[in-house]
């Protein structure tokens, strides 16, 4: 049985993150990509900007950075209410 899932993040024509166990033992990563999302999160918490991530990471596309950080925020926004 395949146990891969994905997240859609804000829109549902475009898919955001995945897991799977054949990606990375299902680490989270960028959908169509290798890059694990936790990658993102480092870069930002070490000062980095979006467009750095990017050059470093050409495989993952503006709109899946920005699908995710409006996600997260929806839901942080979420859980203050």
């Amino acid at each position: 049985m395949d146990m891969a899932f994905s997240y859609d993040c804000v829109s549902m024509s475009k898919q955001t993150i995945s897991a799977s166990p054949d990606i990375l033992g299902g680490t989270p990563v960028f959908a169509g990509t290798r890059v694990p999302v936790q990658t993102f999160i480092e870069y930002i918490k070490a000062g980095e900007s979006i467009d750095s991530f990017l050059e470093g990471f050409p495989s993952v596309q503006k709109e899946q950075v920005l699908s995710l950080l409006d996600e997260a925020q929806e839901k942080i926004l979420a859980t203050v209410h």
